[in-house]
């Protein structure tokens, strides 16, 4: 099975509706990180198709958690998962890639520009440091404990805003040490095709005052 197949084979069995062209950009993504990765560091992984499970289609398990909103913030984005594979299919998001490694945000700037990317922005720097952005999610992927996440983006979170921090194992004493401030509004279980680990999607707000 090629590469194509293996995505297009993931994403019938996620139920996902992605056009042929942003596959063939998802694709298109894989090659870069793969190109850049001796130069950048920026995935463990060095098989093209583990890369399709463990990042695109892992990345693309986000989806349907991004209805309704209009800005996203991926805290330590990377190698650009979820931000890049998210922002392919969802074209209408404003989304931004932010990571305080040097060498991670050029490769981000530099796929940005070789996918055509318009509605990306990508930012070098902590996260706690950051000022400009007011997101109504912020994702990431095994960026940090929950506690930690929380507590070092919230003033980047928008009031009605959500946060989508992407697990392995159910987190349940990450989830107990939240800040006072945060709440859990929902976890879900999900399955990544041809990714034998569990995943789970941890959806949190600030609590009403």
């Amino acid at each position: 099975m090629n590469h194509a197949q293996q995505l297009q084979n993931g994403i019938a069995e996620m139920g996902l509706d992605i056009p042929a062209g942003q596959q063939a950009k998802l694709l298109e993504y894989v090659g870069l990180l793969k190109k850049w990765n001796k130069t950048y560091n920026l995935t463990a992984l060095r098989d093209e198709t583990k890369m399709v499970s463990h990042h695109l289609l892992d990345s693309l398990s986000l989806l349907p958690y991004l209805n309704g909103a209009a800005t996203v913030l991926d805290v330590g984005s990377g190698g650009g998962q979820p931000g890049i594979p998210a922002a392919v299919c969802r074209p209408g998001l404003q989304i931004t890639l932010l990571d305080a490694n040097t060498k991670k945000t050029a490769f981000l700037q530099q796929a940005v520009i070789e996918l055509g990317l318009d509605n990306v922005r990508v930012v070098s720097g902590r996260v706690e440091a950051v000022q400009d952005v007011q997101a109504d999610l912020i994702t990431s992927r095994a960026f940090s404990e929950l506690a930690d996440f929380v507590g070092w983006t919230a003033h980047l979170l928008k009031p009605d805003g959500r946060w989508l921090a992407m697990k392995g194992v159910y987190p349940e004493d990450e989830i107990r040490r939240l800040p006072e401030f945060a709440e859990v509004v929902q976890t879900d279980e999900i399955r990544v095709p041809q990714l034998d680990a569990e995943r789970h999607m941890v959806v949190m707000r600030k609590k009403a005052v």
